[in-house]
């Protein structure tokens, strides 16, 4: 990628503190936002060496996204980029940089939705005995995984929110564990009894042996006593699942996509399912009732006489 020059620089810079501050975007969000505006704006400077912001016209958003399509991208990410640009150019007109707003003719792309890869009920309970099995040994790690995977199926929590957990969290009383989401919105997921047990031996065997100074109120803590990071916490998941046999390859989402798929298939209201995920539109609730008749529909295709 061509070396932005100072005058942009200092915009992308401005625009990322914008995302992180006034639109409470999550660090992840903003990576991805502030990687596809320097995209955009290199292939701005390979068109015209001399451009400036001001150079950026429909035409040009269309030539970047055209050059990202042909490199193959998947229309998910190809959406992103439309969103990355257009709020670019919103935030460029909004605070004057430019004089009007090119992206608001840019068609967004409609990303294609594919159902998420879920366990089945029996895989995750087998799942959850597996961590069981390993905290039975009380090695302190066994303890911190064994709760990761317990808090993450019974919650839903994102990743990023469980990592983020501090001790004063957690309200053991009423079984609650209260997360900051995305937007910076707080809310509150209830877990059930095997989850407290879970956080119960965490605290007080597990958590103990690998605190240091510096791990603060984190609740969930690596392997040196720092507080644990979502590359750590993905690497659990997908190892404690791979031993399951016949268990798909899924990550902490994967964990999410089970618990909405689960409670739906216990009879949960869409809307409980859409306030412990944390969605801020029903519409992405919805996708989880396409799941669960997917597998119905798999499942009647498969034991009905006249299916």
């Amino acid at each position: 990628m061509t070396e932005l020059p100072d005058r942009f620089a200092r915009d992308v810079e401005a625009f990322g503190e914008h995302l992180r501050l006034e639109r409470g975007r999550s660090p992840h969000t903003v990576r991805a936002y502030l990687a596809d505006v320097r995209s955009l704006l290199g292939h701005v400077l390979a068109q015209n060496p001399g451009a400036g912001l001001g150079d950026i016209d429909l035409h040009e958003l269309r030539s970047w996204l055209a050059a990202q399509q042909a490199t193959g991208a998947a229309r998910t990410t190809m959406s992103r980029r439309t969103s990355s640009v257009r709020t670019f150019t919103a935030w460029l007109a909004h605070t004057g940089r430019i004089p009007s707003d090119p992206g608001i003719r840019l068609a967004a792309a409609k990303a294609h939705r594919t159902l998420p890869t879920v366990l089945r009920s029996n895989q995750a309970a087998e799942v959850m005995r597996a961590t069981e099995a390993g905290a039975a040994q009380h090695d302190p790690l066994a303890l911190r995984d064994a709760l990761i995977v317990e808090l993450l199926y019974a919650t839903g929590i994102r990743v990023g929110e469980l990592c983020g957990l501090d001790i004063g969290d957690i309200d053991h009383e009423r079984m609650l564990v209260r997360v900051i989401g995305k937007g910076d919105k707080q809310r509150s997921a209830p877990f059930g009894k095997p989850a407290a047990v879970a956080l119960r031996a965490w605290l007080d065997v597990g958590r103990p042996a690998l605190v240091i100074e510096a791990s603060g109120s984190a609740l969930f803590l690596g392997r040196r006593g720092r507080r644990l990071d979502q590359r750590q916490a993905r690497a659990v998941v997908h190892d404690v699942v791979s031993a399951v046999p016949g268990a798909p390859d899924i990550g902490p989402h994967g964990l999410r996509h089970s618990a909405a798929t689960h409670l739906l298939e216990g009879g949960a209201d869409l809307r409980v399912v859409q306030e412990l995920l944390g969605h801020a539109s029903m519409a992405t609730t919805q996708l989880y009732t396409h799941v669960s008749v997917e597998r119905l529909r798999k499942v009647h295709d498969q034991a009905h006489p006249r299916a």
